[in-house]
């Protein structure tokens, strides 16, 4: 993994974190802030490195992770935990708090914390299955007696998730775009799944 540069890194979680979206260079140049040419660049580079695949569907070539492949996977698992390293030290200091909680596979930071200096609560998108499910709300419920902020959960199981981005649910489409704070590699597996026709 040569230097990432930041545009690399937005393209990375803009595929991972879209999967309701076909992107091409240009589509994903506008979302970027970067001109086509300098995309399709860096796109034509990760599928050199098999991080990114290509299809061709009529005149435009889109572009989705290369989620099969071991490379691919490390790099974008890395490229999530980078970036809940670099978030701002407030974000930090929730992803230390939610990293806490043990009953859920994949935990999401997301709403206005990623905005606002000052949010109301915390919106945290948790995917659990049934059998830990009543734990996790236990955990939950301890970790909002000790906190100022509340956590306003948002439960699902691996399955709700993959048929809520089928049917484009928005409030899921909205909680996916935060930052993964655990379960980057298994965040991955819901992306490739919600690829599947």
């Amino acid at each position: 993994m040569k230097g990432i540069t930041k545009a690399e890194m937005d393209i990375v979680l803009l595929l991972v974190k879209s999967p309701e979206v076909i992107y091409n260079a240009n589509s994903l140049s506008k979302v970027v802030g970067i001109t086509p040419m300098g995309t399709l660049k860096i796109l034509k580079r990760l599928e050199e490195e098999a991080v990114v695949k290509s299809k061709r569907i009529g005149n435009a070539i889109t572009y989705r992770i290369a989620s099969e492949e071991l490379y691919a996977r490390k790099y974008v698992s890395f490229i999530l935990a980078r970036e809940a390293h670099s978030a701002s030290p407030q974000i930090k200091r929730w992803i230390t708090e939610v990293k806490k909680i043990k009953n859920a596979e994949i935990i999401v930071l997301f709403g206005s914390i990623l905005q606002k200096q000052n949010p109301n609560d915390i919106d945290l998108l948790l995917i659990t299955n049934k059998t830990i499910f009543s734990q996790l709300q236990k955990e939950i419920e301890e970790l909002n007696e000790l906190n100022i902020k509340k956590i306003h959960p948002l439960y699902q199981t691996e399955e709700d998730m993959i048929k809520n981005i089928k049917k484009r649910d928005k409030p899921l489409l909205n909680a996916i775009k935060g930052v993964v704070v655990k379960g980057e590699e298994k965040f991955l597996d819901m992306y490739n799944e919600s690829r599947k026709e």
